[in-house]
């Protein structure tokens, strides 16, 4: 009887870790190491993301990196010297666009990393080859461009419609372009754990400013994803208030457009599946005064009450 009741409590034990283990290889850890857009250098666009329980992360843009990884010991977050989990704990980079806020960490800290993978467009990969890592600006670390080539970083080019593995990682991503400033280019990164999606995008226009329809495509592909629970959290720009002029959005958002585009990706979704998403804020452009508009207009035109998270540079999200 004993022995029965023991394997019993034995099997039960099992599908608990088993189902705990599942669940957690299911979910993504984000730590923020940049969260601002704009001009302040020590915390520009750049996130780790890895599978929950996993320290081989990818980094979601560049513009911050070191300084990141110091407030991310300094909370706690990570643990170790910054140069040493730059090198060691992330596996690559995946960059949604050249411009400096969201390259310059990758570059001044390419000293001191070691080698790997630098993902991206097409077009992204040769403005980082032609104009940063040249002799003139820097030095050429990666795989292409002026001699000599350090070899480094290899330029790893990512097509729209095809999934491709994240080397040194669980995780796949999958390329959708945006418009930034029509006809300027930036991406949206869907990153796979398994069953599980986080959706990334670099900075955007509306498609009623860009004249485009790279939104309304991209919300169409994910809405399935939204629809079954896998897509667990989409990171959105917000870089202006309301006040701002179409004329100087430069391909960005405001509170406004953020929640006209969420209105036609939610006609695309199930209304109760869509409440289930986490909405990440980036890239909130300074000075503090402005900032802390647009999050007080994103809260108060929170109208169908969806989840947003205001990510804090160095503090860890758990996303399930």
């Amino acid at each position: 009887m004993f022995r029965k009741i023991f394997s019993l409590f034995l099997f039960l034990s099992v599908c608990c870790i088993t189902s705990w283990a599942q669940k957690k290889n299911n979910s993504f850890t984000v730590i923020p190491l940049g969260v601002k857009g704009g001009d302040d250098e020590s915390n520009l666009s750049a996130y780790m993301v890895a599978p929950t329980g996993d320290q081989n992360y990818i980094c979601l843009d560049a513009g911050t990196i070191n300084a990141g990884i110091q407030k991310a010991i300094a909370l706690k977050t990570l643990k170790g010297v910054s140069e040493e989990i730059q090198r060691k704990q992330l596996k690559g980079y995946l960059i949604s666009h050249a411009h400096l806020d969201h390259v310059s960490g990758l570059i001044i800290n390419s000293p001191a990393d070691t080698a790997k993978k630098i993902y991206g467009l097409p077009s992204v990969l040769n403005i980082l080859r032609d104009k940063y890592f040249t002799w003139d600006a820097w030095a050429n670390f990666a795989n292409e461009g002026e001699k000599p080539q350090l070899k480094k970083y290899t330029y790893t080019p990512i097509l729209e419609g095809e999934t491709y593995p994240l080397d040194g990682t669980a995780m796949k991503v999958r390329a959708f372009e945006l418009s930034h400033g029509n006809p300027y280019k930036s991406t949206a990164f869907l990153v796979s754990n398994n069953d599980s999606y986080v959706l990334y995008l670099g900075d955007t226009g509306a498609d009623e400013i860009e004249k485009s329809d790279k939104l309304s495509n991209l919300w169409q592909a994910i809405a399935p994803l939204i629809n079954a629970g896998t897509l667990k959290a989409i990171f959105l720009e917000v870089s202006f208030p309301n006040e701002q002029p179409e004329k100087q959005l430069f391909g960005h958002l405001t509170p406004k457009l953020f929640y006209s585009e969420l209105s036609k990706l939610e006609s695309f979704t199930n209304k109760e599946a869509f409440k289930k998403v986490s909405f990440i804020v980036t890239h909130t452009k300074p000075p503090q005064h402005t900032a802390e508009k647009v999050r007080q207009q994103l809260i108060s035109g929170n109208a169908t009450r969806i989840k947003l998270i205001f990510p804090q540079q160095g503090k860890a999200l758990i996303i399930n």
